[in-house]
């Protein structure tokens, strides 16, 4: 069961999601994203413009301010209270000399802001476990490079290592399980195999989650947010947008690939393998069934939805013949590949490739391709303000007609 920052906002809030994971009779994992809004006054603080003590100082106030409203409001049982309080003072001071270390060192390293934007789902922990115990419920808290949920060592979009974290966890979890007692997990980040803190991304808690129902063989996975899943486009736009139902692992993707921020573009992966069926639903409507997510063997040649995402930028690399020519889109694309920089989707024609990024990448890729001896090559173009639409289904690429309606 995995419970998104959208679901963590106040007292209340964990009030549900207690509510919920204590009705569940079976054995369950519990992973947790940080409190809303946390990562976004650590990035602001390490972003901000006037880096300095004061500004370091008041997102630690902000953020203390918040995790203890939130300890007050959830238990009344001073061991508790007292026992959490401890636990968050430790983070809150490792937190702090980490932010101290970025101001007094003036630089701000992939690594460190790894490390330090982990601490979201560090501190929001404690306050679960505190709120499932007040409730009667044995818990434990975990953090997930402390149980060996390993990764491939790639800073702010890693991936796990399936094998070895299901090594790693099994040893961990498995006789916290038998003992009856519900863990309660960091998402968002994993190790390398130095040890250093990895993100998995934006949504990572869920590819966090899948990872550990992998790992643990699970039979299901839940994923808690504030909404009621899928839909078949953006309600925000079109009024009679309908929920979808289900989907399969191939069209879940899709649509998180091409936009839809309801999920993890990899959650899918690990769950694939074993055939793990994933459901999304929502906290505010736990009667809902929300949307189910696994192998369908049938397929029914609808679009079962439409997807966009808005911030693209597009690199149009112009010559005569560049895209027939032996060897030059490969080149192309190892050098924007080796700045780790992600190409979402290449297009060729006879004078013309074209890539499609994302904005932020946009820049860099131009400079990183001007600054190389391509002969092929005659001009770079860059265009912004560009949307990228997905229609997704499956199936829908066989069927004859839809393209051209």
């Amino acid at each position: 069961m995995k419970f998104g920052g959208s679901c963590l906002k106040n007292a209340d809030d964990f009030e549900r999601m207690a509510s919920i994971i204590e009705k569940e009779e079976d054995k369950k994992v519990v992973v947790i994203s940080g409190i809303n809004g946390v990562t976004d006054i650590l990035l602001n603080s390490l972003y901000s413009e006037d880096y300095n003590a004061e500004v370091i100082q008041k997102s630690i106030e902000s953020l203390k301010n918040m995790h203890f409203k939130i300890l007050r409001e959830i238990t009344e049982d001073t061991h508790i209270y007292r026992e959490t309080q401890n636990i968050l003072n430790s983070k809150f001071t490792v937190l702090e000399r980490l932010l101290y270390g970025v101001y007094y060192v003036g630089e701000l390293t992939e690594k460190t802001k790894d490390l330090i934007l982990s601490y979201g789902e560090r501190l929001s922990v404690p306050l679960v476990v505190a709120k499932l115990k007040s409730r009667g419920l044995e818990s434990e808290g975990f953090e997930a490079d402390k149980i060996g949920i390993v990764t491939d060592g790639f800073f702010g979009n890693a991936t796990a290592n399936l094998q070895e974290t299901e090594r790693n966890v099994k040893l961990a979890l498995l006789p916290v399980l038998r003992n009856g007692c519900t863990p309660v997990i960091t998402g968002f980040f994993g190790r390398d195999y130095e040890g250093r803190t990895t993100l998995f991304g934006r949504n990572g808690s869920d590819y966090s989650a899948a990872v550990l129902a992998y790992a643990l063989d699970a039979d299901m996975v839940e994923i808690w947010k504030d909404v009621n899943g899928f839909m078949s486009a953006d309600p925000k736009i079109v009024k009679n947008a309908k929920p979808i139902q289900q989907l399969s692992y191939e069209e879940a993707a899709e649509l998180a690939y091409f936009g839809a921020r309801i999920l993890h573009p990899r959650a899918v992966e690990p769950l694939k393998i074993k055939g793990i069926p994933l459901r999304i639903r929502d906290i505010y409507h736990p009667e809902r069934e929300g949307t189910l997510i696994h192998h369908i063997s049938e397929k029914n040649w609808n679009i079962k939805s439409v997807t966009y995402e808005n911030n693209i930028g597009c690199l149009k690399i112009h010559g005569a013949g560049v895209g027939s020519k032996m060897g030059v889109l490969g080149e192309i694309t190892r050098y924007i590949s080796e700045h780790r920089i992600n190409i979402k989707s290449v297009i060729t024609a006879q004078t013309c490739i074209t890539l499609l990024l994302n904005s932020e990448d946009l820049d860099r890729s131009y400079k990183i391709l001007s600054s190389k001896n391509m002969r092929t090559i005659e001009r770079i173009e860059k265009l912004r303000e560009i949307s990228l639409i997905g229609i997704v289904g499956e199936g829908i690429l066989e069927y004859p007609g839809i393209a051209a309606r």
